[in-house]
C-alpha cells in the first residue's frame, strides 16, 4: 500500500482534520515559495529584506523595491489549484474542523472555503494596513496609486508607512491568532501539513502538539522537513495529486 493509500484510509477514519498549509501547495498556482530551490529568497537574498519590518520602516528604497514587486506579484492572477479544491472537498464531507495556512495569497478563501474555519497566521497581502494608525483597506487602493506615479505611498488619513497586511520578520504575530492555532492542533485527531518545511514556529509547533494529543500526522511535502520524524506518514508526490487522491470520498 502506498502512503497516498495509507493517508486516505485515515482521513477516511478522521472527525476532526487540522490543515496546516505552507508555500508549497500554492507553487502549482504559479505563486512561488520562499526557500525552496526555485524560492523568491533562493533566487534573490536582497529580497528577504522586503520582508523585515526594521529595514522595510527605515529604508525608503526597501520599500519601493517592495512596492513594485507587489505590483508584479503573480498572485494577483494566480487561480486555486486542485489542492486547494480538495481541501473545499474536505471541508464539505464534514470533516475538516480548522485550516491554519502560513500563506498570504487567500487562495483557500478564493477556492470556496469557509472563512470561519480559517486561521491565517500570516496575514493577508490583498490588504494594506497603515503602521502608524493601523487603518486597513484593499490592497488594490495602494496598487493603483503606485500605477499613478507614486513609488512609496503613504496613509491618506495620517500620512504613516503603508505595508502589507502580513507578517514580516520582527514583527509580532498575533496573539489570538497563534493561540487559535495551537489550541485546534490539540484538539485534532488526523493532523496534515501541507507544502510547509515546518521551520517557522510557533506554528511549526502545531505537528508536536497534535502527535501529543494523540493525533495521526501526515505531511505532504517535496522536500524534507524539520517534523518528518514526528510523522505517521510522509508524502513526496505533488500536492496537486496527493490531495484530490486523500480528500476525495472512496467511491
Amino acid at each position: 500500500m502506498s502512503g497516498v493509500d495509507e493517508a486516505r484510509r485515515l482521513v477516511e477514519a478522521a472527525r476532526r482534520v487540522v490543515v496546516l498549509t505552507g508555500a508549497g501547495i500554492s507553487t502549482e498556482s504559479g505563486i512561488p515559495d520562499f526557500r525552496g530551490p526555485r524560492g523568491v529568497w533562493t533566487r534573490n537574498p536582497a529580497a528577504e529584506k522586503q520582508s523585515t519590518i526594521q529595514n522595510y520602516l527605515a529604508e525608503p528604497e526597501v520599500r519601493r523595491a517592495a512596492w513594485r514587486s507587489r505590483l508584479d506579484s503573480p498572485a494577483w492572477s494566480a487561480a486555486p489549484n486542485a489542492g486547494h479544491h480538495a481541501l473545499v472537498v474536505l471541508e464539505r464531507r464534514g470533516k475538516l474542523h480548522a485550516l491554519v495556512t502560513q500563506n498570504i495569497d487567500e487562495l483557500h478563501q478564493r477556492a470556496g472555503q469557509s472563512p470561519k474555519l480559517m486561521v491565517e497566521v500570516h496575514g493577508s497581502m490583498r490588504r494594506v494596513m497603515c503602521w502608524e494608525c493601523g487603518r486597513r483597506a484593499p490592497m488594490e487602493e495602494a496598487l493603483a496609486r503606485v500605477r499613478a506615479g507614486e513609488d512609496d505611498p503613504h496613509c491618506l488619513e495620517c500620512g504613516g508607512i503603508l505595508k502589507s497586511d502580513t507578517i514580516s520578520f520582527g514583527q509580532s504575530l498575533v496573539p489570538e491568532v497563534i493561540d487559535r492555532a495551537l489550541a485546534v492542533a490539540a484538539e485534532a485527531d488526523l493532523l496534515l501539513a501541507i507544502g510547509t518545511t515546518l521551520q517557522v514556529q510557533p506554528v511549526a509547533s502545531m505537528v508536536p502538539i497534535a502527535a501529543r494529543a494523540g493525533a495521526a500526522i501526515v505531511i505532504v511535502n517535496d522536500q524534507p522537513t524539520a517534523m518528518d520524524e514526528l510523522a505517521d506518514i510522509v508524502i513526496r508526490e505533488p500536492i496537486g495529486e496527493a490531495l484530490p487522491a486523500l480528500c476525495h470520498a472512496a467511491t
